[in-house]
């Protein structure tokens, strides 16, 4: 059964011994009222005391037709009052009752989301991935099968974890993926990421997809399945590593101001959808981007996806195309500012 299935369960576990308690006092209380004649009050208080079996009298006398009601009330209401009482409390004292309303904060606090990141795996890969959408305050949800794990994260955004398979489309789904801009999945067995790939694009077919590769080969598969970048972390990691030693301060600089400088400066990425529609099909220069914001172009990706380092000012801005920028947060907020005046 799925976790949204499980939440079912346990919400329907919570609300059937309050319908038990409910009916038994809306029958007694109707019975009470038609056969006795009792003032409504009276028929309820009449009916508490009797389920509850304290001991009271009858608080008005009752005829023959009433005492056989009561006797039925009784008979009928002992077992399943008992059962209810139980249920209830069972329920609090083994922890369903705070599981049942974190789930039910999890779920509207999710709802709320759009255009978050969804993290599926919080291994080495994935904890690293959240420390970087968290230091540039991008919303992300977690997705990690293991109650251990989950149990043990206390970052800011810790009340974004879905505990359960994300393998799963109903799990997928609760963490909000057809309001969500980005999906990374870092598991460990290629199988599971290729999975995962397959149903998130297929669930949201405008979703951005990066997906982690263990072996050679697997990284084709997953972008056949719908993945828009791969990364095989041993190949990253020793490629950048020695990128360390022939270029160290210049890898640190990158790595600053691509990751780790989120609260200093900002690298942003600026489509041609976002371009003003009478800059549109313009040049670099006419943007005016250095003189208007103070932030800096660096970069040019081409509609046909080739990359441009320090574009010259008499590029055009085409269609499919993108902008890179370099610049302070004030100088990013600037321009975004220009951008959607």
């Amino acid at each position: 059964m799925g976790r949204i299935g499980k939440f079912l369960g346990e919400y329907n576990r919570f609300l059937m011994p309050i319908y038990i308690l409910n009916s038994l006092l809306l029958i007694g209380t109707l019975g009470f009222y038609f056969i006795e004649s009792y003032p409504l009050f009276d028929a309820f208080y009449m009916t508490v005391i009797t389920i509850t079996t304290v001991g009271y009298g009858e608080i008005h006398p009752l005829g023959t037709g009433g005492r056989l009601f009561a006797a039925f009330l009784i008979i009928t209401s002992f077992g399943t009052f008992a059962y209810a009482v139980s249920a209830i409390t069972r329920f609090v004292t083994d922890g369903e009752f705070n599981h049942f309303f974190r789930n039910k904060r999890l779920n509207t606090a999710i709802e709320k989301l759009s255009d978050h990141v969804i993290i599926c795996g919080y291994g080495r890969n994935g904890r690293q991935a959240a420390q970087i959408l968290k230091k540039h305050n991008k919303r992300f949800v977690v997705i990690e099968e293991s109650a251990k794990v989950t149990e043990g994260i206390t970052h800011r955004f810790s009340d974004l974890i879905v505990t359960g398979d994300s393998t799963q489309d109903d799990v997928l789904l609760k963490a909000g993926i057809l309001r969500a801009k980005a999906l990374i999945t870092t598991l460990p067995i290629d199988a599971d990421n290729l999975f995962i790939v397959l149903t998130a694009r297929n669930l949201n077919p405008k979703l951005t997809i990066i997906s982690r590769a263990s072996d050679d080969g697997s990284d084709t598969k997953l972008k056949i399945a719908g993945a828009d970048n791969v990364i095989m972390p041993d190949k990253v990691g020793g490629a950048h590593m020695a990128s360390l030693v022939m270029k160290p301060d210049v890898m640190e600089f990158l790595d600053y101001v691509v990751a780790q400088g989120g609260d200093n400066n900002n690298l942003e990425e600026i489509s041609f959808e976002h371009i003003p529609e009478n800059l549109k099909h313009k040049t670099l220069k006419d943007l005016e981007i250095r003189n208007r914001s103070g932030a800096n172009i660096i970069g040019f990706k081409t509609a046909m996806g080739d990359y441009v380092v320090n574009p010259s000012a008499d590029t055009k801005i085409m269609p499919q195309s993108k902008i890179f920028v370099l610049g302070t947060p004030e100088q990013i907020r600037r321009l975004k500012a220009i951008l959607t005046a």
